[in-house]
């Protein structure tokens, strides 16, 4: 008696033994090959591998026969971190088991990755501080300079020095900020953290309502053909340092009932309490867009022929602004990108970011002063009346070291003077 077979050996058996009836000679070769195909692709359908976990951990799920199966690579394994993104790769045999290994190779330790991330992360560091190092004291030239140049102190010029006294309390208590601020002091969430948060984003607000200060007075200036002596200091005193304090208060008060943790620092999902600052300085850049593009329309029209000092000085203060607002804004827009998994979008988000954040005072004390005709002229007419006075003292002090006597006595007239 013949052993029983399995349903996978009979399977096997029919397929073997179909073919070769007599009737399937009538129907061809091509027939035969397309019969045998349809066949083991019912087979295959019927087999399948059962659900298994490897020695790595990966599980893989039931899966047909003949299937290759892919799989996220594993996060950790031996205390090394990978990359999950990748996938691995196992085939399901069609014999219904699976193969012997899976395919790692794509699975690749991000260790170096994490260095990598961590060294430009040091770069951008280094970045930051150099650039707010050199901005502070780019800035606090051109205050000094602006506080000791009495002679061209108008009320355009006075809004600059504003503007940069702004961007100097800024970059402070960004120094105050990084070197006071650690996660043991953001956990604990003192008062005294809180209000250098808040007192670094007053600054922050400060910024963008000088700029849009400076936008104001260019506009009445130049488009509404409006008096200056009529506009007064006072105004422009509200503008960029009265109306930015109410705002920080609401936004410390929503801070305080909705999300009151680590020193404010940052926002928890669904609250919006930053929006509250955040609204009105963008709103003020667009402003200043709008007035931007009045100022060039009406220079590139009606002012293009006007060679007046006055109009010269407008001029050169619109360039200035076209310089700086578009950089202020791009760096404060640059917060509502996201740069995406891309590694090297994010390390030139990080480099772009670092330099245009840091920087901006240095570039707004060298368009609004150093580069500024009034300031230049004035300091170089200090610089020749130093150079005259001292001329003098020096001419007075060598005229005070010349002999006065009228006479000179020489050795042969002693010598005479005494043989009488």
């Amino acid at each position: 008696m013949s052993p029983a077979l399995s349903p996978y050996s009979r399977l096997h058996y029919l397929l073997f033994i179909i073919p070769r009836l007599p009737f399937w000679s009538f129907l061809g070769g091509n027939a035969i090959q397309a019969f045998l195909h349809l066949a083991n692709r019912l087979f295959r359908s019927g087999l399948f591998c059962n659900t298994s976990i490897d020695g790595i951990g990966t599980c893989w799920p039931r899966t047909s026969a003949g299937e290759m199966v892919s799989r996220p690579c594993p996060e950790y394994f031996y205390g090394v971190r990978y990359n999950t993104t990748n996938n691995v790769y196992r085939e399901c045999l069609s014999n219904g088991t699976w193969a012997m290994k899976g395919n790692y190779s794509q699975c690749q330790a991000i260790l170096n990755e994490e260095k990598k991330s961590k060294l430009h992360y040091h770069i951008a560091v280094i970045i930051n501080y150099l650039g707010h190092c050199i901005s502070l004291g780019a800035l606090l030239m051109a205050f000094i300079l602006f506080m000791r140049l009495r002679s061209i102190r108008c009320l355009r010029n006075i809004i600059h020095w504003n503007l940069i006294s702004a961007f100097i309390l800024r970059n402070a208590t960004w120094f105050i900020v990084q070197l006071t601020m650690n996660p043991r002091v953001h956990e604990s969430n003192v008062i005294w953290c809180r209000l250098v948060t808040a007192a670094y984003n007053y600054f922050h607000v400060t910024n963008f309502f000088w700029m849009f200060g400076e936008g104001c007075y260019l506009h009445t200036a130049i488009v509404l053909t409006y008096s200056t002596d009529k506009l007064r200091k006072w105004m422009f005193t509200c503008i960029g340092w009265c109306i930015p304090f109410p705002i920080i208060v609401a936004w410390a008060i929503g801070k305080l009932y909705y999300d009151n943790e680590k020193c404010w620092f940052g926002k928890r999902a669904g609250v919006y309490t930053d929006y509250i600052y955040q609204g009105p300085m963008i709103l003020v850049l667009l402003i200043n867009f709008i007035f931007l593009f009045n100022i060039v329309r009406i220079l590139m029209t009606k002012l293009r022929a006007s060679t007046t000092s006055e109009t010269i000085q407008y001029r050169k203060a619109v360039k200035a602004t076209l310089v700086l607002l578009p950089l202020l804004g791009i760096t404060y827009m640059l917060f509502f990108v996201n740069p995406g998994e891309d590694e090297i979008s994010q390390i030139v988000f990080i480099y772009f970011n670092s330099f245009l954040e840091s920087f901006q005072g240095f570039f707004v004390s060298v368009f609004y002063c150093f580069l500024n005709s009034e300031v230049r002229s004035a300091v170089r007419k200090r610089w020749h009346r130093w150079q005259d006075k001292h001329s003098i003292r020096a001419r007075v002090a060598r005229a005070m070291s010349i002999p006065t006597s009228p006479t000179r006595v020489s050795f042969h007239s002693i010598k005479q003077s005494s043989a009488v």
